[in-house]
């Protein structure tokens, strides 16, 4: 107790210098802004301001993303309930009981309930990184190569069951996007792989062109598409400040959404998305009366939006301790780490405590402005919500433009990133759901590199996975995943979640 009073100490004398408390405010500002704003989202924001992260410290870099990340889920509340369209995915819930308490005239209500119930998780998920930092880092350094290994396969196992749509499709991605993390240079041999003769691809594929192609510029193309129809709210937003019943019945939901939502953003394969559905299930089932669901009640806004927040916060903790990014958004946040030469995994506390320390303690001032930045200014977000999307796209355009040919002054680059942008709406378009690709481009590498280690290690036996115990449970869990997921009846179910 006493050596993580030690650490959050000094995470606290990182987070709270002026340089990191401006770039976790401007981080905050930025999610709320896109969360506020339909379609653009975390990932493809993240992605377009990869490049801006090179001028920083690593620990202000990844401050910032993970302002940007949490801040969406707060900024995706005020569309929903306003306009009755998910600023953020998380937010599909909140549209269902927030916008019609906002036409009830209790828009003011909805958005503060909201706003509370994530301060409160928010403050809650960090505590519970905090606490489960240093345990799980050191579980970690029990791992060797083929026990990182059989941890990234159960990962990508989570990853396929999660994903949106036909597990054949998610499988499809995963491989995909393992394919394209061999292109390039042999780890070992230095032979090119899959470069067809082009220079600029014997580095392999950029992580910044892959992330801004297919999430930015083909989230760019899917909104274009789509007609606007903005039902903003033109009743008055009323009070912020939740009564003394309002909290009562609150309360209890924003507990359970925490819980819920905290438990299921620590899994792997974008959990945290699941978060609010679930939350929303339970507070339906075990209402007295379920029939107030999607007229108004205030439980459907409570628990989902705590749930959001506190998944969103908990998916930093297999990132932060093991290294294995739990969503695509994460995945990006591995990417950033790379980009300034840090590792992902249980190193991360011992060589860079400043990093890991500092991000749990600017999580807490992040929540903190969070609740500033929302509720003062819900006229500003309103005004905001009127901007038609065709004249934000082409300002989005040429900030990606100019991000990504900034990373190594190619023009090629923006070349291959417009392709991928090209693909990424074709894989919308097909149905195929283009996070699980993210994923497993990610950790191609390093699978590749532990799986090599291991094997000189046992001098090219493959029963090395099997006989580690670690190794061999992580293996088995993988396998039940998929086997539970393939059952018939459960198939069918997932089905029905997943359309609903």
């Amino acid at each position: 107790m006493m050596e993580t009073f030690a650490h959050l100490s000094l995470g606290f004398g990182v987070a709270l210098t002026f340089k990191n408390i401006a770039l976790c405010f401007a981080g905050c500002l930025i999610g709320t802004l896109i969360g506020v704003l339909p379609g653009v989202g975390p990932i493809a924001t993240i992605s377009i301001l990869l490049p801006i992260t090179f001028g920083l410290d690593p620990t202000g870099a990844l401050i910032m993303l993970a302002g940007i990340y949490y801040g969406a889920q707060y900024g995706g509340s005020t569309t929903a309930i306003l306009v009755n369209i998910p600023g953020e995915a998380t937010a599909v819930v909140t549209t269902l009981d927030g916008h019609q308490m906002a036409k009830q005239g209790r828009a003011g209500i909805a958005l503060g309930t909201a706003a509370i119930g994530s301060f409160f998780a928010g403050c809650v998920a960090t505590v519970i990184i905090a606490a489960l930092g240093a345990p799980l880092t050191k579980l970690a350094l029990l791992f060797g190569p083929a026990e990182y290994f059989s941890l990234m396969v159960m990962g990508l196992c989570f990853a396929v069951v999660l994903a949106r749509g036909s597990i054949l499709k998610a499988f499809c991605m995963i491989m995909l996007g393992l394919l394209l993390s061999t292109v390039g240079t042999d780890l070992e041999t230095g032979q090119e792989r899959l470069t067809f003769g082009v220079a600029s691809l014997m580095d392999g594929i950029d992580f910044s062109v892959l992330a801004m192609g297919v999430f930015g510029f083909a989230e760019v193309l899917r909104n274009l598409e789509n007609p606007e129809a903005r039902d903003v709210v033109k009743a008055k937003i009323g009070r912020l400040l939740p009564g003394w019943d309002d909290l009562k019945q609150s309360a209890a939901p924003v507990l359970r959404g925490t819980f819920i939502g905290g438990i299921l953003g620590i899994l792997p394969g974008n959990g945290a998305v699941l978060g609010p559905f679930a939350s929303y299930t339970v507070e339906k089932k075990i209402a007295k009366d379920p029939s107030r669901f999607g007229k108004g009640a205030i439980e459907g806004v409570a628990g989902p939006e705590s749930a959001n927040n506190a998944g969103a916060q908990t998916a930093f903790i297999p990132l932060l301790t093991l290294g294995i990014p739990p969503n695509a958004v994460m995945a990006l946040m591995v990417g950033a780490m790379t980009i300034h030469g840090i590792i992902p995994g249980p190193q991360v506390m011992t060589r860079n405590p400043e990093l890991f320390w500092g991000m749990v303690a600017s999580m807490w001032v992040g929540n903190l402005m969070l609740l500033i930045i929302n509720l003062p200014l819900v006229g500003v977000w309103v005004k905001l919500l009127q901007v038609p999307y065709r004249l934000m796209f082409p300002a989005i355009l040429i900030f990606c433009c100019i991000g990504i040919y900034s990373v190594n002054n190619q023009p090629l680059d923006v070349a291959f990133t417009a392709l991928f942008g090209l693909f990424g709406y074709l894989l919308i378009k097909l149905g195929f759901e283009p996070a699980p690709m993210l994923l497993g481009f990610v950790l191609g590498k390093l699978m590749e590199e532990k799986l090599r280690q291991a094997l000189i290690i046992s001098r090219g036996s493959f029963m090395t996975f099997v006989e580690r115990p670690i190794s061999a449970g992580l293996l088995v869990v993988a396998v039940l995943v998929l086997v539970i997921a393939l059952l018939p009846s459960i198939a069918k179910k997932r089905d029905e979640v997943f359309t609903e």
